[in-house]
């Protein structure tokens, strides 16, 4: 019989929600729901008075067990937030810290070995104390230990979750350094990116020209997100003509690590959409505000929604699990919202070595080296051997390595640039506040009540140098020249270095990285959209290269520019309109081209291509057409690369976005004759043909009939067990439509907020349940209202008894907590 922690094991090796644990129904159904020792007090409910060692505190819940924790001061806020997202996330906050420390197998055994390997190798847990270090001594610092404790009084007097007691262990005490890899986890899930590697790779196998055609430095389209410029002040551009993936190194060499590296990225579609109005533009004179971030859709959330008060400040919105402050909503100054900015933070480094040593310019320098230990739970312990260089961690696999440089491996304000923001009272303050925003790199998009708005791009970008001088610490001097970062660099001949950076260390902010006045923003625009596409045509600098496809940023923008040239101004209903918009641009660009090439269907191709014609490109669910589109979109993009790319031995990671796909050249090489050696002969009318007619044998095998049958809701819980999963619900939207929906990556909106000061409430909703308890009956509740794109308003609760009270009272019983 298995035991527990191998039925449960399976999908948390490449990272939450990856795996369907088939053999885990039948043994679970031994822990029946409402029965047996596994579920023991499983159900019982909070205490009505917790001692705190800091001031008053009280809970309130709404209908949907949405939150409104009020505090004498700081302390004794955050404090209750702490206590109460233990309550009802702490499963949650335990799994992120222990997959970022590499000590899932401890807990859930073989399978996650290699997700421990790599986390180990990264050194996360280092990281994240570099950002403690930076923060412990600032109010910001106050406030997570004060929430750490009210975590540690949660933990510690309360039964433990299910989750616990089906994998039968007992959590370890929460601390501030805690928070802080919460805070790395979320930098690295936005960009955490090898495509520089990857881009390498391809070069290698398939030739420099195919490598650009897959990973072009710039996709073709009108969008960016500043029409107008406004890409900062001024500064030294990077020369756009060198360093290409042409003269990538050693990438056929390093294959295997790269295909390992890819099981570790965020899922594909990760991404956003934001967009502000100004007053002028508006129906009541006022600024609105609308963001969606586009994460990975769990059981729980990813988010956890509540509202935040205390003297001087009220704050509502979504915060992560594990941190205590709101990271998108408002306060009674303003609103905002972030977006991923898609820049080029990771670089890797290939040296030559001998022995235990690297040259590292004119010198040689020893690996950084320690052996650690992964505890496997029922299965042979791993050692690992972690290796860092002046770059960072040093990656290896089949004997190919890398150096990695990433901006989150050092401290980071982040945690203070958020805390700031929730104390903001208007734009300048706000944007003071996102100049400390260090990682992950975003657009931010803010509105204030006095009618102001902005534009800006957060986050520590590297200025790139090769050449130069030997300074020591792998930094150039001072006539190196700017590079790009879209390729893998020689560490040893010190290209690409980063002046400034420091891995798990304090980086010098005053050199080396673009300034923040000069990165792209814009104060005041008419209106504006970001949906992570390119940020502006010339920037003053290198930013990045690896920008979304144009289809939601087009579709938004046309959306805003019809409104603005008609007679009508912008009111809240048509921003939620916008928002719900489902009209699919990949549709409207090569639909026309499907059609072209019926006459080379057979049946029944042909009938689901004329299922085409005519259509509205909207994204329903009740569309035929629809159903049909999306599932040829799938079948086209592996008829088209997957011959290539298997005689290549590349994954699907090399798949580029859908703008590539689409804009391929009928004479490319991807319909040549052949394309590539082994693979048979073809045009691109008979890809088109053959990839139809793969949908209509899937429509048919599957039982389809409208795009809902197909477009489903398939939000898990980490353990992909049936009753702790949410519903499969029918639901709009496809990747590329503004109301995004991802079925294939589940990743989609994951949190929606319209904002306004016009005396109404803001609206908001998240996909699923706020409480990770799955006997409560907020478990999944807003699933079927966020299925049908529908909002509830930002409104505290104020009526009533508090369910929950904090009184000061003996600081032992409220649970002490330490720095580490």
């Amino acid at each position: 019989m298995p035991t527990r922690r191998s039925v449960i094991a399976a999908l948390l090796g490449g990272g939450v929600g990856a795996a369907t644990l088939t053999d885990a129904r039948g043994y679970l159904d031994r822990f029946a729901p409402l029965s047996g020792a596994a579920w023991g007090a499983a159900t019982a409910g909070s205490r009505e008075r917790v001692a705190t060692p800091y001031g008053r505190a009280t809970v309130r819940y709404d209908d949907a067990g949405v939150p409104t924790v009020r505090g004498d001061d700081e302390p004794s806020l955050y404090f209750a937030v702490g206590y109460v997202h233990a309550a009802d996330r702490l499963f949650e906050m335990d799994l992120i810290r222990r997959r970022m420390r590499g000590r899932l197998s401890a807990a859930v055994g073989e399978r996650t070995v290699e997700s421990d390997r790599f986390h180990t190798k990264m050194d996360f847990a280092a990281a994240a104390e570099a950002s403690w270090r930076a923060v412990r001594d600032t109010p910001t610092g106050d406030a997570m230990r004060a929430y750490a404790a009210g975590v540690e009084a949660q933990r510690t007097s309360e039964p433990l979750p299910l989750e616990f007691r089906l994998l039968d262990y007992e959590p370890a005490a929460w601390t501030p350094v805690d928070s802080m890899l919460v805070e790395k986890q979320i930098s690295w899930g936005l960009t955490g990116s090898f495509r520089s590697l990857r881009r390498s790779v391809a070069a290698d196998a398939l030739g420099a020209s195919a490598a650009a055609t897959l990973y072009p430095d710039r996709l073709d389209h009108d969008v960016p997100i500043l029409r107008d410029g406004g890409a900062g002040e001024g500064g030294k551009a990077a020369d756009s003509s060198t360093a290409t993936a042409a003269d990538a190194p050693n990438g056929d060499d390093l294959a295997s690590l790269s295909a390992w590296l890819a099981d570790f990225e965020s899922e594909p579609g990760v991404g956003s959409n934001s967009w502000l109005v100004s007053g002028e533009h508006t129906a009541s004179g006022q600024p609105l505000v609308a963001n969606d971030p586009h994460l990975t859709l769990m059981a729980p959330p990813v988010w956890y929604q509540m509202h935040q008060r205390r003297p001087g400040m009220r704050v509502r919105g979504v915060t992560f699990p594990g941190v205590p402050f709101v990271v998108i909503g408002e306060n009674d100054a303003g609103a905002w919202g972030f977006t991923n900015a898609g820049a080029d933070v990771l670089d890797t480094y290939t040296y030559e070595t001998r022995g235990g040593e690297y040259r590292d310019g004119d010198e040689w320098r020893a690996f950084e080296t320690e052996e650690r230990t992964i505890e496997v739970a029922g299965g042979d312990d791993r050692s690992v051997t972690v290796r860092k260089s002046v770059h960072g961690p040093v990656l290896e696999r089949q004997g190919r390595r890398v150096g990695v440089a990433w901006t989150g491996l050092q401290a980071s304000r982040t945690a203070v640039a958020v805390h700031e923001l929730d104390r903001s009272d208007g734009r300048e303050a706000a944007l003071a506040a996102l100049r400390k925003f260090d990682t992950p790199t975003q657009n931010a998009v803010y509105a204030d009540r006095d009618g102001n708005t902005a534009y800006w791009m957060t986050g520590l970008v590297p200025v790139r140098e090769s050449g130069g001088g030997d300074t020591g610490n792998g930094g150039p001097g001072d006539d190196g020249d700017a590079v790009r970062g879209d390729r893998v660099f020689d560490g040893s001949a010190r290209e690409g270095e980063w002046p400034g950076y420091e891995p798990y260390g304090q980086p010098d902010l005053d050199t080396g990285w673009i300034p923040f006045a000069e990165k792209p923003g814009v104060r005041d625009p008419d209106y504006l959209a970001t949906a992570n596409q390119r940020i502006a045509d010339d920037p003053d600098y290198y930013l990045g290269e690896g920008y979304a496809a144009p289809f939601r940023a087009r579709r938004i923008y046309d959306l805003l520019d019809r409104r603005a040239a008609s007679d009508g101004p912008f009111d809240f209903a048509y921003m939620r309109r916008v928002q719900r918009d489902v009209v699919d641009e990949r549709a409207r660009l090569f639909v026309p081209t499907i059609l072209e090439a019926r006459d080379a269907m057979g049946e029944p191709a042909r009938a689901a291509a004329d299922r085409l014609d005519g259509w509205d490109y909207r994204m329903d669910r009740d569309s035929r057409a629809a159903l049909a589109f999306e599932l040829f979109v799938g079948h086209y993009r592996e008829r088209v690369f997957d011959p290539v790319l298997d005689t290549a031995s590349l994954g699907e990671e090399h798949y580029p976005n859908d703008l590539v796909l689409f804009a391929l050249d009928p004479e490319s090489r991807w319909f040549a004759d052949p394309p590539a050696e082994g693979v048979d002969p073809r045009t691109r009318r008979d890809v088109i043909a053959a990839a139809m007619a793969d949908a209509a044998a899937e429509i048919d095998d599957e039982g389809y009939e409208t795009y809902g049958d197909y477009n489903r809701t398939a939000i898990d819980h980490p353990f992909d067990l049936g009753f702790l999963n949410y519903p499969r619900l029918p639901t709009d939207g496809s990747p590329a439509t503004v109301r995004n929906f991802r079925k294939e990556s589940a990743v989609g909106s994951s949190f929606r907020l319209l904002a306004r000061f016009d005396g109404e409430p803001s609206l908001g909703m998240i996909p699923g349940g706020n409480d990770g308890e799955y006997f409560s009956d907020h478990y999944s509740d807003l699933l079927e209202p966020w299925a049908d794109a529908e909002y509830r308003p930002l409104v505290e609760t104020t009526d009533g008894d508090p369910e929950v009270r904090f009184d000061p009272g003996n600081a032992d019983a409220a649970g002490g907590v330490g720095d580490e």
